[in-house]
């Protein structure tokens, strides 16, 4: 396996409402491990950020898996970052006819996972088939 070469696939989540740095907490936790390990992980984490932090993770590993052929056990996160996203400015109204501001804060959430290529069996049945159909031949 000295030839195997190490593929990054991405996914991206956008627009997660909720703040950057509640999902922060959650992703430091899963950084850099396995993607089996890092789900195991964030179902016993109870926090609100740990589903989206997981369906993340799972959809580059499906990405991987299915559009890029890779083996889904070798999956590694490389790459798990949380930046802000767009701020709603809202007010909230208070007393004697004053408008308090407040911001609804959202995130972006960028997945990369790392995994070597699946290994392709050749057929084993057919160069058999092909080796006995000559030495059958001769008998004949």
């Amino acid at each position: 396996m000295a030839d195997a070469t190490m593929y990054t696939v991405r996914a991206h989540i956008k627009g997660v409402d909720q703040a950057p740095r509640k999902i922060s907490l959650v992703a430091s936790l899963v950084r850099g491990r396995t993607v089996a390990d890092a789900v195991v992980i964030l179902d016993h984490t109870p926090k609100r950020a740990a589903l989206v932090v997981k369906k993340a993770i799972q959809s580059a590993a499906a990405n991987a898996v299915n559009t890029h052929g890779l083996d889904a056990k070798t999956l590694v996160i490389s790459t798990l970052s949380v930046t802000a996203g767009p701020r709603l400015r809202r007010f909230k109204p208070a007393s004697r006819g004053r408008a308090l501001p407040f911001e609804k804060k959202s995130s972006h959430i960028l997945v990369e996972v790392a995994g070597l290529e699946k290994q392709v069996k050749k057929p084993a049945a057919k160069k058999a088939e092909a080796a006995e159909k000559p030495a059958a031949e001769e008998k004949n």
